[in-house]
């Protein structure tokens, strides 16, 4: 299994900036994707980047151009740089990663976890 702990989240104001923090432990060598999620109150869990082991990384249109997430795989790291933060972008901010194999039958990756989660709150 893998274990992830986020960090970073705060209180910023309207137009500002803040880094998540995700560092993962354990069977490192099954993930294979990386990405950031977020669920505001009374909302769905929604994506918004994620990054695979080659590198690649894609972006909803909501936070593209104002997220950039990366990943430093000697710290086994993940980030996510958010830049021109508004209130709507107001959550909490889950990490995930998954990989091994993919069982089509149950929809559902061998290895598949989350944290914690961190509070990201954007004032107007």
């Amino acid at each position: 299994q893998v274990q992830l702990v986020e960090s970073g989240g705060g209180l910023v104001q309207f137009g500002g900036s803040l880094r998540l923090s995700c560092a993962a432990s354990g069977s490192i060598f099954s993930i294979n994707h990386m990405a950031w999620y977020r669920q505001a109150p009374g909302k769905e869990r929604e994506l918004v980047a994620s990054i695979t082991s080659g590198g690649s990384t894609y972006y909803p249109d909501s936070v593209k151009v104002r997220f950039t997430i990366s990943r430093d795989n000697a710290k086994n790291t993940v980030y996510l740089q958010m830049n021109s933060l508004k209130p709507e972008d107001t959550a909490v901010y889950y990490c995930r990663a998954w990989g091994g194999g993919y069982d089509v039958n149950s929809k559902r990756w061998q290895y598949d976890s989350w944290g914690q989660g961190t509070q990201v709150t954007v004032s107007s």
